[in-house]
């Protein structure tokens, strides 16, 4: 029996296209660029005739020769692929019509389905969107071409620099914007690439169609998944501003009333879209078990959409869990034993493209949530070229920089007139103590890239290891690498050992030619990466944390003064930290910062919510301890103003930062004032001199007072949203029985286990899980309902049943869940499961403080 892999589904449901992107220029968003760059599907393009593979949203005028050679024509066929929306996609597409005048054909890919784009909020969009957007664009499209046309009537035509406004092109006048202005005014010199024939071009009758490709996601590994970052599904809000939210991009705390009717959010439709046509791409017929309100209705549309036809297809049965991420937020939370959880928390993320804007015009603008939900990109940035450089005394390593830096400008020259670009001077640049590489940008990609494997699936290895099992995995490839290779490396290996200064010299050794660095780029990333993510400053800090949550997770089986008084004892050594200002030596920097801390104080507040359900009237907390913790909150505030930035201090950050100046000055003027030894003070001040700073010392205390006042308005906006927290029991089902004992934290790092752990071991043990739902099918509710009178009835079937088992995580997953979920397996003495793992995105630590007082939060 064939082996689910979802890498596979992925790279056939693209050779299933292959008719349509052969001999196109293939445009990418954001979103499919990330998916692809994940499953490895570039190379798989490139073999089924892609001509060029562009950015959709950096498109410019460059792309429409990118593929000529002496011994082809012009493409003639552009293929858009979008993990968007139509509608929030379209001035992009139309964008590139506009620019490419010779095609003839243009085929766009979306993986928001057909239903899905009608039935989205506010979309333009009827029950036969497909087709009417087909329409649409044609109609946009001919209008920018009669107004070429006009203008290449007239005498002045030939300034090709004026540029065709969208804002007024039908459709596009929805979700136009001044950037778009600025492009197309940058891309419309590209009609001379087209000569004479340009109005020729024009005239030609452009065929649109529309198709669904529901396969975009970004696979970690073949039982391994999430959305891609910059996608409609993923940034799509699965919660509205109310009681019970925490921020959009989770799902609202669990109150027993699923949202129905006009009340289910956006990304509940899009994700329940999403996972149907998954299923159905990859032959499974899916049982469905929910755990949550929000996954209940995820749950609920899924089988809603199902029909007879499906269900009487041939296909392999399969069990879905769906989980609200807020049942279990202390995990993503807390930094736990994880190479891949270090490395994506260590490592810089690529920066975001350019935000598709909100439709204009809209009726119901979504006053209650934010315009778009800014995920953080998964594709992380190596600085493998700051690596390879630091050893200055070896001369290959500085002529391999050379000859880095010396490409990378030469890359970078189109930004730059053909006049100031001089390979010889980058390369001299060098040797003048600052490297130009760095000011480029640094070597990064992606070390997921199942294209840079060469055999060996890095990923998938190492996802559900250990920080210190997983180096030694990577040092043992690093090894075998230069063994093959017969590369000799003179460095001292201790076994059981993972360390920079071993890893350092067999990636250097690896890199010390071009060729060897291009056959070897995929390993060699990734020893960059658990390199950064070894290093003291990054190591240090994340092991503060662990270490902290740990004491935080002992205390709070205590008392909830004593877990009280560890939180407010944090809260002033960060202050501590920061009062140093600019003076902060570099060891210092891996300590925990003010908003570490108030990290560890959201951990602290959902374990008193577990354990203190009832010290406070408004939270688990007395009113005396928290009286502390807000006045230990505002004074920490007030002495780290310029580097505290959250959400609920927005319009008082230049307050605080002025406040703070003024008396970092008044400290300076005082401590020169006592230094000087002159005797002219002795007769005091003079009448009105006296009264005049008497008036400025009360208005200055009447200020100091009012600035105060306000952030204790706003710490006390900060508490209510942790005690919306404490109200999230993690495992609130699970608190019963045998799990009553695993519910709290000891001492002990295994036994704090994750929801999924505790659901897939009761699940596999065949034990009764409250809370969890089944959703019948349609043939299900038919028996149920008709033929159940005649005692033909349909059993319910048990997840533990299935021999695939499909979880998905709605609101994201993190690593050390991964882990958990294949310990939760092998415990379960059932080899014969195959058990896939997916959720909304990847979420660390630092992505969970953003979402919960961050600006993707409700504060």
């Amino acid at each position: 029996m064939a082996v689910v892999d979802v890498i596979k589904s992925c790279l056939d449901s693209i050779a299933q296209i292959s008719e349509h992107v052969e001999g196109a220029i293939l445009y990418l968003d954001s979103g499919c660029t990330e998916s692809f760059q994940f499953a490895g599907a570039f190379p798989v393009l490139l073999e089924l005739g892609v001509r060029a593979i562009c950015s959709l949203e950096n498109m410019c005028s460059l792309d429409s020769v990118v593929n000529w050679n002496s011994n082809s024509d012009p493409a003639l066929k552009i293929v858009v692929m979008t993990s968007r929306l139509l509608s929030d996609a379209h001035r992009y597409i139309l964008r590139c019509l506009s620019t490419h005048k010779g095609v003839h054909q243009c085929t766009v890919f979306t993986s928001i389905s057909e239903l899905a784009q009608s039935a989205y909020p506010d979309s333009p969009l009827g029950p036969d969107a497909f087709h009417e957007y087909e329409i649409l664009l044609l109609q946009d499209y001919e209008e920018i071409v009669k107004k070429s046309q006009k203008k290449a009537s007239r005498p002045e035509a030939s300034n090709f620099q004026e540029s065709l406004t969208f804002e007024d092109e039908g459709w596009s006048r929805l979700t136009s914007s001044e950037e778009d202005v600025s492009h197309s005014e940058a891309t419309s010199s590209g009609k001379y690439f087209f000569g004479d024939s340009h109005t020729e071009y024009l005239g030609e009758k452009l065929v649109v169609s529309v198709h669904h490709f529901p396969m975009i996601l970004c696979p970690f590994s073949p039982k391994v998944f999430v959305l891609p970052s910059e996608g409609s599904v993923s940034e799509a809000y699965l919660s509205a501003k109310h009681d019970d939210s925490l921020s959009p991009g989770l799902p609202p705390i669990s109150t027993g009333v699923p949202p129905d009717g006009d009340d289910v959010p956006p990304g509940a439709l899009l994700t329940a879209h999403f996972l149907y046509h998954l299923a159905a791409k990859m032959d499974l017929k899916m049982e469905i078990f929910s755990f949550g309100d929000l996954s209940k209705t995820v749950g609920k549309i899924m089988t809603d959409m199902s029909s007879l036809y499906d269900v009487g297809r041939r296909k392999r049965s399969a069990g879905l869990l769906l989980i609200d991420r807020t049942l279990d937020l202390l995990t993503p939370c807390c930094h736990g034993d994880s190479l891949v959880d270090c490395m994506f928390s260590s490592l810089p993320r690529r920066e975001r493209t350019t935000s598709y804007s909100s439709v204009k015009g809209s009726k119901t603008q979504l006053k209650l949530v934010p315009s778009s939900l800014q995920r953080a990109p998964l594709d992380v940035q190596i600085p493998l070229g700051k690596i390879l450089q630091e050893e200055k005394s070896d001369t290959n390593d500085s002529q391999l920089a050379e000859r880095i830096e010396a490409f990378l400008g030469g890359w970078d020259a189109c930004n730059s007139s053909p006049e100031t670009v001089d390979l010889v001077n980058l390369c001299n640049k060098v040797h003048d103590g600052k490297s130009f590489l760095s000011e480029i940008q640094p070597l990064n990609g992606s070390f997921v890239s199942t294209e840079t494997f060469r055999g060996t699936p890095y990923m998938e290895a190492i996802l559900d290891r250990r920080t210190k099992d997983g180096a030694l995995l990577v040092k043992k490839w690093l090894q075998e690498t230069l063994r093959r290779q017969n590369i000799t490396v003179n460095v001292k290996i201790r076994p059981g050992f993972a360390t920079k200064s071993e890893l350092q010299p067999m990636i250097r050794a690896l890199a010390k030619s071009q060729s060897s660095l291009i056959r070897n780029k995929g390993i060699v990333q990734l020893g960059a990466a658990v390199l950064v993510a070894l290093d003291e400053l990054h190591s240090t800090r994340w092991n503060a944390f662990a270490s902290a949550e740990k004491i935080l997770s002992a205390t709070a089986g205590d008392t909830s003064q004593s877990l009280g008084a560890q939180i407010g004892d944090l809260i002033h050594k960060s202050t501590m930290l920061g009062s140093d200002g600019d003076k902060k030596t570099e060891h210092l920097q891996g300590l925990l910062s003010f908003k570490d801390a108030l990290l560890l104080m959201t951990v602290g507040y959902i374990l008193a919510g577990e354990n203190f359900p009832t010290s406070g009237s408004g939270g688990p907390f007395s009113w005396k301890e928290e009286h502390f913790l807000k006045e230990a909150i505002v004074e920490a505030i007030l002495k780290n103003a310029p580097v505290v930035k959250l959400k609920f201090l927005d319009g008082l950050t230049e307050e605080l930062e002025a406040n703070l100046n003024r008396k970092k000055s008044e400290d300076t003027i005082e401590a020169s004032s006592d230094q000087l030894e002159f005797d002219d003070d002795q007769w005091g001040k003079w009448g009105d001199e006296e009264e005049d700073d008497d008036k400025n010392d009360k208005k200055q205390a009447y200020s100091d007072m009012q600035l105060k006042l306000e952030l204790l308005d706003r710490v006390d906006n900060l508490f209510k949203s942790l005690h919306k927290l404490s109200t999230v029991k993690r495992n609130v089902s699970l608190r019963e029985g045998t799990f009553s004992s695993e519910s709290n934290f000891t001492g002990d790092s295994d036994s704090n286990r994750s929801l999924i752990y505790k659901l897939l071991t009761r699940v596999l043990g065949k034990n009764d899980v409250p809370g969890l739902e089944y959703h019948s099918t349609t043939v299900g509710r038919l028996f149920k309902s008709g033929f159940g009178r005649f005692g033909l009835g349909q059993t319910k079937p048990s997840l533990a049943d299935q021999n695939i088992i499909m979880v998905f995580v709605v609101g994201g997953i993190n690593a050390a869940e991964v882990r958990e979920v294949q310990e939760a397996l092998s415990e379960s003495g059932r080899p014969d499961v195959e058990l896939i793992l997916g959720g909304t995105t990847f979420l660390t630590p630092d992505d969970m403080l953003t979402l919960l007082m961050g600006d993707s939060s409700y504060m």
